[in-house]
């Protein structure tokens, strides 16, 4: 930087110390320009200082090393020197003026020293100013560059010019750009030298060239020089109104490594969405992606090559031309790889939205904490659809792109406020997991809703569905409109065996019977032990655990937990001290979760490495658990059928206790995915299956074994209220189709319309489209409308009711819309607030109050000791104390009164119970209720509530409903203190794991994004490295999607609307 010289003989030493560097740290910001140095010719009793200076100088320019980048994000705004302290550079020139006014004299002789200087600098070099771009280049004569060259003290164009100006002057000196041309002029022309001499420090910064004046020994009688006020105020007003000003304006905090990083990966996706638009069959750094995804796939998850399958699948023809695509591969082959590389391609490369339906919720938390540090590291979202979240319709991007993860009903909602509101285009892609489940009850009807509209309403819509069960696959391709890939590829070998008495048998195709003889089992039993393990559970468990892991299927809930004790009876002691540690960790982690309380089943088998898994279990005694089996600190679950269907925990034996499931006998589709369980790729060489049989059910089993899967069937006519009365009400309510024909043409491209002849055998499509029709206009939800088309010809169109459009918007079920609307009717009558008790009881589920059966003793005790208050609910709902007392003490009743209202009124009293006291085991004991059911009560609750929410929405008359619903809905997907519900918005983080991250010091969705995972392992028991990285990532996910909402908000507030009376057009350059 170059600086006047105002006391040239008498301030020599002063002087030098002002034409020093201010900073010498390098800027993390690209480089704006090149240039050169010149150092002045030295007075004869500075020459060995100024030597001492250059040769610093010299060294920090070229000892720049290019590791040692200094991160933005740790400096400080001035770094050692700009503060306003007495040894602060300003402080400096106050101490110079200073010594100034004391000496005259010296003042008017170095006055015209410098004015010289100035003035034979600006001739000598003869500047022009040049503005080419966003970048302002210095010329020189040849004079002047000759002389430059000389001194040898010339920048390296690979350094940064503003390597050694301080964070807060670089955006001062970014903005004087703007006016670098005014100032140029006026130096060039050399019109006002005061104004040159005044100006000379921004104008020369502003300009990428630092230099300083030459000295010359030639006197001017031309220069005039300006008065000892205008001299003072020169340099210090100048830096200090800079240095103030831009004291206060924020320096954007960005690592110079962070942006080569974001540059590059610019560049790789821009190269892939050329690559993916042109027809070459060059498939890019990684099948048409960005090298650094492939990078972030052996960082996240070790994945370092594809299998052959993956690499032939992705390559087909049919996935460059973005048709749509079914692909079928064992349990464990690796087929969500496939869906994440084409998800990645259609986010990164083609810039569109993607709808991830995943069948439950624990699946869509685990694939979001599994993709959210993706989404940070690519730029993209990454948001979640499940219970009682998501944003309909969701926010809208400008820049970034989302990927919705959701479950089956969450993804229904979804589509249907993107067709709603004409943004289903932007839709590039649905990848459907589990597509088999298309054919399972009132959630496969809603399965196929979803589909179907998706197809009929976007032709640019990608549909890809994979499963490791289906069968009927024609039928599949002819209603997605697909192509069908598969193969029989898994990673690790899988041997299935049946076990008859002591004898083992081998599934073996190629065998007349389907088995042959394998082995005898080698276990010295007792008598006791033959009487409590009949079907040698221990000797088929102990020739696996500690070392490996096994699963047994059990058919109830019951018996998962008495296989568990029943095993543990007859471990020996050594078990105990296998991760002795680890095992005495996590019982401690599961009473903290638990309020102190501990299940004494858990409780007696964890020592042992063994735990029942169930959805009996709350969800955060769930996730303990899975994370213990994962770490192997727990080497045996007996579990239900739905951990084959829930989250991925492989085992190395798999062995099903029986071909039941509850009563009914094993469906194949039921056995596969249990058995695809065993083996875990890059850890078990191989995976092994055993089916215990009883003889009686031997043929049945060889039937199982041996037939193919089930077909799959739609379920939108056997699913009547939620299933072809839905679909009708939404197509009409989203105006897909509005006639008889039309809709009648829709159900022909439906799955039920390609199947209507296998299904369908005493009606037509026809007559069943008719029917579902005029039930809708009984109900009140449509209205039909009368259009003569000619004399003869009538056609009937039909829209959609106030009640209609509330109930699909809502997503209620029909069958109960009607009841709802009547008890919200009848609740604005008389609505209770004295607490949340009324409002519980209208947004607890209908389909849940048909199951329960109450407990009429705690039901008497509950009834009492309400407030008359909420007493006067149970009035108002026709539920008497007298009633309740005839029913707990058995005596006759005579009064009619409505079953459901009485059941739904007492889970009402559970929940109202639980959010009072949000401990689930205290609950739990008071109701005698199993802790699991209570925790599925109140995640449905929290979703119906959202649904009831929705519902009042569209109807002006329960307006009073909105504001309280919303609170309430918090409340019940949370269910916890106040200040653990910023942490829990998290995915993956339930209420222990948010206790134990409050207790650490971690209170906000702040703490926790800036959070370092290392530390977060030392301070939160039982959390490892990975968990640790997924609730950072998750975290950071969150706080950007606010970030970004919050100002896209703004802007869009900020925006000048296009339609504003008067406003001018702005002028087209032609």
């Amino acid at each position: 930087m170059a600086s006047e010289r105002p006391e040239a003989p008498a301030m020599e030493e002063g002087g030098s110390r002002i034409r020093r560097r201010v900073s010498v740290r390098k800027r993390s910001r690209p480089s704006l320009g090149c240039a050169c140095v010149a150092p002045p010719a030295a007075e004869p009793g500075e020459e060995e200082e100024k030597d001492v200076v250059a040769e610093s100088r010299r060294r920090k320019t070229a000892g720049v090393q290019p590791a040692e980048h200094y991160d933005s994000d740790s400096e400080d705004m001035f770094g050692d020197y700009d503060s306003f302290t007495e040894n602060s550079f300003l402080a400096q020139i106050d101490d110079l003026e200073q010594k100034c006014m004391q000496l005259p004299e010296h003042g008017k002789h170095a006055t015209e020293i410098a004015n010289e200087d100035i003035n034979s600098e600006s001739i000598k070099n003869k500047l022009s100013i040049t503005t080419v771009g966003n970048f302002t280049e210095l010329q020189t004569d040849k004079h002047a560059k000759n002389q430059s060259a000389q001194e040898d003290v010339a920048i390296e164009p690979e350094a940064d010019v503003l390597y050694d100006v301080p964070s807060s002057q670089v955006l001062y000196f970014e903005n004087l750009q703007n006016s670098s041309n005014d100032v140029g002029d006026k130096c060039a022309k050399g019109k006002d030298q005061k104004s040159l001499s005044h100006n000379v420090v921004n104008e020369e910064v502003s300009h990428n060239c630092i230099e300083q004046p030459q000295q010359n020994d030639e006197p001017s009688s031309k220069i005039r020089t300006s008065s000892d006020v205008n001299r003072r105020k020169s340099v210090k007003d100048y830096l200090k109104s800079a240095m103030t000003g831009n004291a206060k304006a924020q320096t954007p905090v960005i690592s110079r490594s962070k942006q080569l990083k974001e540059t590059l990966l610019s560049e790789e996706i821009n190269v892939a969405k050329k690559t993916i638009e042109s027809s070459s069959d060059d498939i890019g750094p990684f099948y048409s992606l960005p090298s650094r995804v492939r990078d972030l796939y052996a960082q996240f998850k070790g994945i370092e090559k594809l299998y052959e399958w993956q690499h032939a699948c992705l390559t087909l023809s049919s996935v460059q031309e973005r048709k749509n695509l079914i692909y079928s591969l064992p349990t464990s082959g690796g087929k969500t790889l496939v869906a994440e590389i084409l998800m990645l391609q259609e986010l990164l490369c083609r810039q569109k939205d993607v709808l991830m339906i995943l069948p439950y919720v624990a699946i869509v938390q685990e694939k979001i904490s599994g993709l959210s540090s993706f989404g940070i590291e690519l730029g993209f979202f990454v948001e979640e659809y499940a219970g009682s979240k998501g944003r309909f319709p969701p926010t809208k991007r400008r820049e970034k792109k989302s990927l919705y993860i959701a479950t089956i009903e969450k993804g229904h909602s979804l589509v249907n406020s993107l067709i709603e509101t004409g943004r289903i285009g932007s839709l590039g892609l649905v990848v459907i997991d589990e597509l088999h489940m298309i054919g399972e009850g009132s959630r496969g009807a809603t399965l196929e809703m979803t589909l179907a509209k998706i197809l009929y309403t976007s032709k640019t819509t990608q549909v890809i569905g994979m499963s490791a069960t289906l069968n009927n696959v024609e039928d599949l391709k002819e209603f997605l409109q697909a192509e069908y890939y598969t193969n029989p590829f898994r990673p690790v070998e899988l041997k299935e065996y049946l076990k008859i008495n002591d004898s083992i048998y081998e599934v073996d195709s190629k065998a007349e019977s389907g088995m042959t003889f394998s082995r005898l089992l080698n276990y010295k039993y007792s008598d006791a032990l033959k009487k409590m393990d009949p079907d040698h559970l221990v000797a088929l468990v102990t020739e696996v655990i500690p070392n490996y892991s096994c699963l047994i299927f059990c058919p109830t809930k019951k018996n998962c937990e008495n296989v568990a004790q029943m095993i543990c009876k007859f471990l020996s002691k050594e078990y105990l001290k296998h991760k002795e540690k680890e095992k005495h960790e996590l019982i401690k982690n599961l009473k903290n979760t638990g309020g102190g309380s501990l299940c004494p089943v858990l409780q007696h088998t964890i020592p042992f490495g063994v735990a029942y898994h169930h959805s009996g279990l709350t969800g955060d005694e769930r996730k303990l658990l899975e994370e213990a089996y994962t770490a192997g600190v727990l080497c045996l679950f007996t579990c239900t059928s739905t951990l084959a269907a829930g989250v991925n925990l492989p085992a190395r034996r798999v062995i099903l206790r029986s071909p039941y499931v509850a009563t009914e006998f094993l469906k194949r589709h039921q056995y596969k995915q249990m058995v695809g369980r065993a083996g875990r790729a890059g850890i078990d060489t191989a995976g092994e299956s055993v089916l215990i049989l009883q003889e009686k059910d031997k043929q049945q089993v060889l039937e199982l074994i041996t037939r193919p899967l089930e077909n799959c069937y739609s379920q939108l006519v056997q699913e009547f209220t939620k299933g072809i009365q839905a679909l009708f009400l939404s197509l009409v309510g989203l105006k897909i189709a509005t006639s008889l024909g039309d809709i009648y043409h829709f159900m022909n491209d439906t799955l039920f319309g390609v199947q209507q002849k296998n299904l369908l055998k005493e009606k037509s499509l026809w007559e069943v489209t008719v029917e579902s029709l005029s039930y809708l206009t009984e109900k009140g939800l449509l209205q039909k409308d009368a259009v003569c088309k000619s004399e003869e010809e009538v056609q009937y169109n039909f829209h959609i009711t106030k009640l209609g459009r509330a109930s699909f918007k809502g997503t209620i079920d029909l069958a109960y819309c009607d009841i709802l609307y009547r008890d919200l009717k009848k609740g604005l009558e008389s609505l209770v607030l004295e607490s949340l008790f009324h409002l519980v009881y209208l947004t607890t589920p209908y389909e849940l109050a048909s199951q329960c059966k109450p407990d009429w003793m705690i039901y008497f005790r509950q009834l009492g000791q309400l407030s008359p208050a909420e007493q006067n609910v149970a009035s108002l709902l026709g539920v008497s104390e007298s009633f309740i007392g005839k029913k707990a003490s058995g005596q006759a009743i005579k009064k009619k009164v409505d079953k459901d209202i009485v059941s739904r009124l007492y889970l009402s009293f559970v929940l109202y119970t639980l959010l009072k006291e949000t401990n689930i085991w205290s609950v739990s004991e008071k109701f005698n209720m199993p802790r699991g059911y209570i925790q599925n009560l109140l995640t449905g609750a929290a979703s119906f509530s959202s649904c009831v929410l929705h519902f009042c929405e569209e109807l002006e008359e329960f307006w009073v409903y909105k504001a309280l619903l919303v609170e309430l809905t918090k409340k019940l997907t949370y269910c916890v203190k106040a200040e653990l519900i910023p942490l829990m918005e998290v995915t993956g983080v339930l209420e222990g794991r948010a206790k134990q991250l409050h207790s650490a010091g971690y209170k906000s969705l702040t703490h926790l994004a800036n959070a370092n995972p290392e530390v977060l392992i030392r301070t939160v028991d039982h959390l490892s490295r990975r968990q640790a990285k997924q609730i950072v990532s998750s975290a950071k996910m969150l706080l950007q999607e606010k970030a970004e909402a919050l100002q896209e908000e703004a802007e869009e507030l900020l925006r000048p609307p296009s339609d504003l009376p008067g406003a001018v057009a702005p002028n087209r350059k032609l």
